[in-house]
């Protein structure tokens, strides 16, 4: 690993409850594992009237929590959050910042920081283009004197032209590659093993095309609403909030050719790669490959659950989607002809995260199955959440005379790895960060791109007053028509359970 450089990390809307509940406990679990730098301090920014006392006391609140780690004694967190600072500004105050400037003056002479800094912007989209603004008019953005990197939340933008205008307010005051746009789902160590799984295993890479894979289908499900945030999610829609940016970044890792070295450079070369390469949808694949639905209300064991309209914030003829599907094509030599489908949804029967490769069936069918194993062929599901992992479904024959042949399972369980440490997600991308590795972070272009590629989708169902929104009730599996995207024998999305082994025997929700 890279040195780590003494820094700080100034994080504006450091009162929230991303800094409460994910933020500061995945710098603590750095701490812990000693992974922070010898000079390092924490400088929380935000509107509310904190003293550094009541920052620090509402952070080893939030550390107590939601902290990684278990068995921590008290004093190994009174030791980090000594580290922990707070001033409070209107960040829409240009005068404001100055306060900021003054007070990493101090702590960079008190805590030999070397004049790095990571600003964290865990504040609403609006902020992204003032704060940077005003910091570079304190002359904060500059590196002269060591580094300076802007870390961002999504959304990227909600739209192509908003992302193309946010890109550009960002490139006013930071360089390209001075800006991490963090996308969490990246961060997850299952999603770092599909590149190993594939690029690392002499047996998957040359099966890893159009020869071999009937197709792709990646799934990001929950089995929660809105849970309050129907005000919020109005405005966004399932396919803003986990297609655009998670779901299809992690396509683009499944898809994407072998980079010519493991860095940050390469890697993002050959997902840009990907994105220039997806097809654009026709106006017959927005009407027949793209299916939103909406969960309505309904029995989920033996409660009932109200449907999306009724829930608060929504507008009793909301038209957002809760449910997202589609299928898309990726035109280049590896994928030709290949489709590949996601979907995401809330209000679903479980929560789960995964990518189903299915491999085309033997050509030649000698032998008789009992369950289908056969005629579907064999698949490769990687894990991401919960019950992380790696299945990979083949066909044995069953004991006995004749030759019939049963679905059976090869697992791997990152549960397994009991003297291992696996971080999370957050930890990983602001270590990643503090190194200047944004190997996992989203390009400028990568966003400007599958926006490109998701607009007219957006379009269609602003234009179209016919465009359909099919109803689902809470607790199922999304509308029926979603079923009819899927082209192979079997005709059906797979179902997964929380378990990730063990599905044909019993089926964990």
């Amino acid at each position: 690993m890279k040195k780590v450089d003494n820094q700080a990390l100034v994080i504006f809307g450091a009162s929230g409850d991303l800094t409460y509940r994910k933020l500061i406990p995945s710098v603590f679990d750095l701490y812990i594992n000693d992974s922070l730098p010898e000079g390092y301090a924490i400088l929380g920014v935000g509107r509310t009237n904190f003293s550094d006392k009541d920052f620090r006391i509402k952070m080893k609140q939030g550390i107590v929590e939601f902290s990684n780690l278990k068995g921590i004694d008290s004093k190994q967190i009174d030791d980090f959050i000594s580290k922990l600072f707070y001033v409070s500004i209107d960040t829409k105050k240009s005068d404001d910042y100055s306060l900021v400037k003054a007070r990493l003056k101090e702590l960079n002479t008190k805590f030999n920081l070397n004049n790095n800094y990571i600003f964290y912007l865990s504040t609403p989209p609006e902020l992204y283009s003032i704060i940077p603004k005003y910091l570079y008019g304190q002359g904060l953005t500059l590196q002269h004197k060591g580094f300076r990197r802007i870390i961002i939340e999504k959304p990227f933008g909600n739209s192509l032209k908003s992302a193309q205008e946010l890109n550009k307010q960002l490139l006013d005051f930071f360089e390209e590659d001075q800006i991490y746009r963090i996308d969490h789902y990246l961060g997850k160590e299952t999603v770092q093993n599909l590149m190993v799984t594939r690029f690392s295993n002499g047996i998957f890479e040359p099966l890893w095309n159009r020869n071999y894979i009937q197709h792709v289908e990646i799934s990001a499900v929950e089995s929660i609403g809105v849970e309050g945030r129907g005000g919020y999610y109005e405005n966004a829609g399932v396919m803003r909030d986990m297609i655009q940016n998670h779901l299809l970044q992690v396509a683009s890792l499944v898809a994407m050719e072998p980079p010519a070295k493991a860095n940050a450079e390469e890697i993002r070369h050959e997902k840009l790669k990907v994105f220039r390469s997806l097809r654009p949808l026709s106006k017959d694949d927005l009407r027949s490959n793209v299916i939103r639905g909406q969960y309505t209300e309904s029995h989920v064991k033996g409660e009932l659950v109200k449907g999306y309209r009724d829930e608060d914030g929504v507008a009793k003829d909301s038209r957002t989607e809760t449910y997202f599907a589609m299928k898309f094509f990726i035109d280049n030599w590896r994928w030709s002809g290949v489709p590949f489908y996601i979907r995401s949804g809330k209000r679903l029967p479980t929560r789960v995260s995964e990518i189903v490769i299915h491999f085309k069936p033997s050509p030649a069918q000698l032998f008789k199955s009992i369950d289908g194993a056969v005629e579907q062929g064999n698949q490769l599901i990687l894990r991401i959440q919960p019950d992380e992992g790696i299945l990979l479904k083949t066909g044995l024959k069953v004991p006995g005379n004749g030759y019939e042949v049963k679905s059976v399972n090869v697992d791997f369980h990152y549960s397994d790895l009991k003297d291992h440490y696996i971080p999370e997600a957050y930890e990983r991308l602001i270590l990643d960060c503090m190194i200047g590795d944004n190997t996992l972070y989203m390009s400028g272009e990568g966003a400007e791109l599958t926006w490109e590629f998701m607009q007219p989708i957006l379009d269609y169902w602003e234009n179209d007053p016919d465009a359909p929104l099919y109803g689902y009730p809470a607790g199922s599996w999304g509308p029926d028509n979603a079923d009819e995207l899927i082209e192979s024998a079997n005709k059906t999305w797979r179902y997964p359970c929380k378990n990730l082994s063990d599905d044909g025997l019993y089926c964990e929700l």
